[in-house]
């Protein structure tokens, strides 16, 4: 016989994800307002700034360390929505950013972080978590077709 869990639930839009699970990884942070040169500020993150790649893309560094990076990676996507995801950078020569890899949802990045220093994702949560009550944006599920994975 199967439990029904949802009985007691009254919100059926509010689902606990937990960070470190394959849940979160699906995990996308949707901005509520498109980013401009005004507004980049609000974003920025333990001292670090956004900064233009290309048109509508902007990336700003999130963790650096020898053996593993994560930047912010700020984009639009389908029609009018702003995310922020996470990309890994090649560095060469110390600091130059030479190549950034395909995008990973915001979960699936801060999983990531969470395997290298836990601290340092608790601390990346905290930020989200802070543009969100500020009503800056929200945690989004995104789905993926079957059988394609990232």
């Amino acid at each position: 016989m199967a439990d029904n869990h949802n009985d007691n639930n009254t919100d059926n839009d509010e689902i606990a994800v937990v960070p470190g699970t394959d849940e979160f990884g699906k995990m996308l942070f949707k901005l509520n307002t498109p980013v401009t040169e005004d507004n980049l500020g609000v974003l920025d993150y333990n001292g670090g700034h956004l900064q233009p790649v290309q048109d509508g893309l902007y990336a700003m560094p999130a963790y650096v360390t020898d053996g593993f990076n994560l930047f912010f990676i700020v984009s639009q996507l389908v029609e009018n929505d702003w995310v922020i995801a996470f990309s890994t950078a090649t560095i060469e020569n110390d600091n130059e950013i030479t190549d950034l890899s395909e995008p990973y949802t915001t979960g699936k990045g801060l999983n990531l972080l969470g395997q290298k220093s836990p601290e340092d994702a608790n601390k990346l949560l905290k930020y989200f978590n802070t543009l969100a009550e500020a009503n800056r944006g929200e945690w989004r599920m995104v789905e993926r077709p079957d059988g394609e994975s990232d």
